[in-house]
């Protein structure tokens, strides 16, 4: 591992302190979780946002999903 130094303002590294007493975990192993799962939100954010831009460069035009959509509707009373 690498060791870095961090700059934080006093009631951030106090509200860090306090999540990693409550996670029973030290604040390196907190500050490591954090990271790991922002960028696990990034990845998916930058995956939904190629995702929409394929769809609204090539949108589905074909019947094939409101073909489906009639058959699983319920049927009217």
């Amino acid at each position: 591992m690498e060791t870095i130094q961090v700059v934080l303002d006093s009631a951030l590294l106090r509200a860090t302190d306090g999540a990693a007493k409550r996670a029973r975990v030290n604040r390196s192993a907190l500050v490591r979780d954090a990271l790991r799962e922002y960028l696990k939100h990034l990845e998916t954010r930058e995956l939904e946002a190629r995702d929409r831009r394929g769809y609204e460069e090539h949108p589905d035009v074909s019947t094939e999903a409101s073909d489906r959509e009639q058959v699983a509707a319920w049927p009217g009373r």
